[in-house]
């Protein structure tokens, strides 16, 4: 469904002033590049490389491959491979060596010696740089013989090699200038094949309005849907930085220092050569301009919505449409819940769902869904997987493991081909040799769904080989998920309890609800300074990256004017006068911080997690900083949701964004208060339940009845009565009409 539209004017009048960005447009070929002279060398770990632990080789899957990609706006100029191994003891090494690949191409061949078996060995490889492209594949091949025997088994345990995670790559690139095109867009801003943390710096005005933050937040949001699970931030300044790519908001009475631009006529994108930047550095300046706060609003979604319309160096915007009003739940980022969802849309190519080898790496397949899912009527979710794989010739102990979440739902033996030859009929030709399928529908606990969720179907192909010189091992094992394999949510209702911080560190709920936040508000300090101003724009783009989705319809208002979102989900900033407002809201708040004082609610101490609820409060003066995630209803609407990134200073609102992009620390922010100090992360739930989303009137009294045990049996015994006296009454009327016979 689309977004919306918008026309625009590609060839506008308006020209930046500095004469660096006026340049026309060129196409994007080796005449139009300049390579900046100094390269600039960046470590890749083994994790960023796409490896999750040590690398095992074994005979029978001898090999393993490294991804590394290159930004459009960079040339590589130097390679070298850092490979940490180690590899068995008992091999003959005059045949045995490891053989290092980039892109197909052998770049080395590293022998494997008696002195150094067994023990961990450092190898580092110069990769020709001439050879990278913009995707490029390192592969590691172990080519090892422990006998002579013509007999060798290729299964044997001796046959061994594993890479370390410390293994790295040392990659040296040099920027290139890209030409001042739209048409590039989102690059060199964003490059998708960059897998770094995103870091664009936004250059607005002194003491920027609260319409140019807005349109900077939309922008923001974008970006942070771009990035995914890169993560983004948006460092905030007034002058464009000399190091970096950045984004300007420019009005014609408030402009940022150092940006200059002729007359203004109309909503503006330009993209120019950064002016703080030295002109063969390749530094990019997208610049967003508008006469008044409404037309650089229109600039801001006219980029969001159609860049790919965009060419040449500026593009002034004749009209923006948003679209029609989204529904709820309906964000790209989360599997639809009202229906049957097939595999071949939880991946975005039917490759992901194929495995090779005897051994492969699991096929994984995630899949996000709204966090306030409950099953009232079923407590399981029907899951329908069909694969394919290559038969064995007869049973052995070839097997398909199927899981959850890391956890293990059912294990299958993978029976051999139907001797009838039947089954080798397919339609589509992805599997080679003898192919059996197979099908099973399992019943998955819903207690093991989350918001974020991860189906794994690992496939192991056991030997065929049943002695020596028996049989040869050949790389034919194929398997695959089925794209149409499906999983079912259609059953269940949204109804769940709040607060919970657990929704929010994890997919932005409740704010996420409408995928363009049209019920969210973003409440920030009258006077935002730097810090505040980046802490919104750091939140709007991990929205973006929860729902895939830029925040087209947010709402954003000081803390002096939160009167007028009575009837929105509140996202506060709360510093500075966003502080004070939650002081006014009351003292039953799970925690308010002062810049010298916090004030806490109590609860009752338990080693099993389990809180009853607050039993008293505690204010305390304090001199070191804090910082905490607050969630509690609005004290204006019942049902309505408020989440409060609260600091005793500005400058502790970013150890709040670095535990929302640590995925080892998200996990600790739960229940209605999570405390953040310095490292330490404590979540607690001390404040009042309330209720959000809808329940049948029949479910809405089972499951309210079910939460008091003499509630449910006196309820028992009085349906026990109505089924008995039912049945009786019925019996009684059977017997009087028998007798009137």
């Amino acid at each position: 469904m689309a977004l919306g539209a918008y026309a625009l004017a590609p060839d506008s009048p308006v020209q930046p002033a500095s004469a660096a960005s006026t340049a026309a447009p060129q196409a994007l070929d080796a005449t139009a590049t300049h390579t900046a002279p100094a390269g600039v060398p960046r470590d890749l770990t083994l994790k960023q490389m796409g490896g999750y632990g040590a690398i095992k080789l074994r005979g029978q899957d001898p090999n393993g491959t490294l991804n590394v990609a290159v930004r459009n706006d960079e040339v590589v100029t130097g390679a070298k491979l850092h490979l940490v191994y180690t590899y068995s003891p008992s091999l003959i090494y005059s045949l045995s060596h490891l053989k290092v690949f980039l892109n197909g191409e052998v770049v080395a061949t590293l022998p494997m010696d008696k002195e150094t078996a067994g023990q961990t060995v450092t190898r580092d490889v110069d990769l020709d740089p001439r050879l990278f492209t913009d995707f490029n594949r390192i592969g590691v091949q172990m080519i090892a013989h422990y006998t002579l025997d013509h007999c060798e088994d290729p299964y044997h345990s001796s046959l061994w090699t594993d890479i370390s995670p410390d293994t790295s790559l040392t990659l040296t690139t040099s920027q290139i200038s890209l030409p001042n095109s739209l048409a590039l867009l989102p690059a060199p801003f964003f490059d998708r094949r960059d897998n770094r943390t995103l870091v664009v710096p936004f250059v607005l005005p002194a003491h920027a309005d609260v319409q140019t933050l807005r349109a900077a937040g939309v922008v923001s949001s974008w970006f942070g849907a771009l990035a995914g699970w890169r993560g983004a931030r948006f460092p905030v300044a007034q002058t464009p930085p000399a190091d970096a790519h950045a984004i300007a908001f420019a009005l014609p009475k408030a402009m940022p220092e150092g940006v200059k631009l002729d007359e203004i006529k109309g909503p503006t994108v330009i993209v120019m050569a950064n002016p703080a930047s030295p002109p063969e550095s390749g530094r990019k300046l997208l610049v967003l301009a508008g006469r008044d706060t409404k037309e650089l609003q229109e600039a801001a979604n006219a980029l969001v919505l159609g860049q790919v319309g965009m060419s040449g160096d500026q593009a002034i915007v004749k009209s923006v449409d948003l679209g029609p009003e989204r529904r709820p739940y309906d964000a790209p980022n989360w599997a639809p819940v009202d229906r049957q969802v097939t595999f071949k849309e939880l991946v975005t190519d039917p490759s992901q769902l194929e495995a090779t080898g005897f051994n492969p790496p699991p096929i994984r397949v995630d899949m996000r869904l709204p966090p306030d899912l409950f099953a009232w009527a079923r407590h399981s979710v029907p899951l329908n997987v069909r694969y394919r794989y290559t038969a064995p010739s007869s049973y052995n102990d070839s097997v398909l493991n199927i899981g959850v979440n890391d956890q293990l739902l059912r294990s299958v033996r993978l029976r051999p081909a139907d001797p009838s030859g039947v089954e080798r009929q397919f339609n589509v030709p992805l599997l080679s040799g003898s192919e059996a399928r197979g099908s099973e529908e399992i019943r998955v606990p819903s207690l093991r769904i989350g918001a974020s969720n991860q189906f794994q179907f690992q496939f192991h192909m056991d030997s065929q080989k049943t002695g020596l010189c028996v049989s040869a091992a050949t790389d034919s094992a194929r398997a695959a998920v089925d794209p149409d394999s499906s999983v079912d949510f259609s059953q269940f209702v949204h109804y769940t309890a709040m607060p919970n911080l657990t929704f929010f560190a994890t997919s932005g709920f409740p704010f996420t609800r409408m995928a363009d936040l049209a019920d969210t508000a973003i409440v920030i300090p009258d006077t935002p300074d730097a810090r505040e101003v980046e802490t919104m724009l750091a939140m709007l783009g991990q929205m973006g990256r929860w729902s895939g989705l830029p925040a087209l319809r947010v709402s954003l208002v000081p803390a002096s004017a939160v009167d007028s979102m009575r009837n929105r989900d509140l996202l506060v900033i709360g510093t500075g006068t966003a502080g004070e407002l939650m002081a006014k809201w009351g003292k039953g708040l799970p925690m308010l911080i002062e810049r010298s004082e916090n004030d806490l609610a109590l609860r009752e101490p338990s080693d099993r997690g389990q809180v009853s609820g607050a039993v008293g409060r505690a204010a305390m003066s304090v001199n070191g900083p804090t910082a905490a995630f607050v969630a509690f209803q609005s004290p204006y609407t019942k049902g309505k949701s408020v989440v409060a990134l609260a600091a005793n200073s500005s400058d502790r609102l970013g150890d709040l964004l670095d535990v929302l992009g640590d995925d080892a620390k998200v996990g600790e922010v739960r229940g209605d208060l999570t405390v953040v100090r310095q490292k330490i992360v404590v979540g607690l739930t001390v404040g009042d339940t309330y209720y959000v989303g809808h329940l049948p009137w029949y479910a809405w009294l089972w499951v309210h009845i079910s939460r008091y045990p003499a509630l449910m049996a006196l309820a028992g015994i009085l349906a026990g009565l109505f089924v008995a006296l039912t049945v009786f009454w019925a019996l009684s009327r059977l017997a009087a009409h028998r007798l009137e016979r």
